[in-house]
């Protein structure tokens, strides 16, 4: 279950800073809605140049409303210099934590800042962050493998799950997840820890771990939204469940779908699994 601090929960409640600067010095726009997650970003200077003002609209969950919204408490008063400085980490220790699987939360807010600095010192002509070429490593939400290797570096990623967790790579498919180990395997040296294999189970067995985790490990992360999940099917490796409460419908459930119930029951049932919902 997801522990939010009690900042989060109030910057997600009553964000600062919501909305958009009308004739803004810097945009910055991140991140795409049909991945889960988006981000906008406006600021003005003062005649010092430093930020006089900062706002931002987003689409996403309440992590990403309140690192939005830390960010902009943040840069207020910073010159641009000051800013460009301020990382991912900032934003969540300032939030008193953020909870390890929406950490990429605060790497959106990063690069949203970093995309509306660009932007102002191209005079409008460049919108996007720094080191955002490269190949595409995961092509489910389009991340490359300098925006991989950059998460790896400054937040000293040892797992998939950490890249996954801060990057969103590796949480839709889960085709890119061997070339992420062996990304992290150069940066951190031979040894890096791998997940363990996960015993062959008969059909049977299989459902009834399948259950097991859904009660244990999935029904409390969805009941924090009031949420909830239920098996209807067993396939071979497809795996079929049904959204009910505040999930049945939202617009999210595809993103809960994958980065929550695939990822949890891939981690301890069976890597191989594809779920699917009714």
């Amino acid at each position: 279950m997801w522990e939010y601090t009690d900042k989060v929960r109030d910057h997600f409640l009553n964000p600062r800073n919501a909305g958009e600067i009308e004739n803004p010095d810097g945009i910055g726009e991140v991140g795409n809605i049909t991945c889960g997650d988006a981000l906008r970003l406006t600021f003005k200077l003062d005649d010092q140049g430093r930020i006089k003002d900062a706002k931002f609209k987003t689409f996403g969950c309440g992590s990403a409303i309140a690192s939005a919204s830390a960010l902009t408490e943040l840069i207020k008063g910073k010159t641009l210099d000051e800013a460009a400085k301020l990382s991912n980490g900032d934003i969540a220790q300032y939030l008193d934590g953020l909870p390890r699987e929406k950490m990429h939360c605060s790497v959106m807010g990063q690069e949203a800042l970093e995309a509306a600095i660009v932007y102002y010192k191209s005079g409008g002509k460049k919108t996007a962050p720094p080191e955002k070429d490269g190949k595409v490593v995961c092509t489910c939400f389009n991340v490359t493998d300098k925006e991989i290797e950059r998460a790896i570096r400054e937040n000293k990623l040892k797992t998939v799950e950490d890249v996954t967790n801060f990057t969103k790579a590796g949480g839709g498919c889960g085709g890119c997840h061997e070339q992420i180990q062996e990304m992290l395997d150069k940066l951190n040296g031979a040894g890096t820890a791998r997940p363990q294999p996960v015993a062959r189970l008969t059909t049977l067995q299989k459902i009834d771990r399948i259950r097991d985790i859904i009660q244990t490990d999935i029904r409390p992360i969805l009941a924090n939204d009031g949420g909830a999940c239920e098996l209807v099917d067993v396939d071979g490796n497809e795996v079929t469940v049904r959204f009910k409460g505040h999930c049945n419908g939202c617009a999210f459930s595809n993103n809960t779908l994958v980065s929550v119930v695939e990822k949890k029951l891939r981690e301890k049932v069976a890597e191989n699994l594809v779920v699917k919902m009714v």
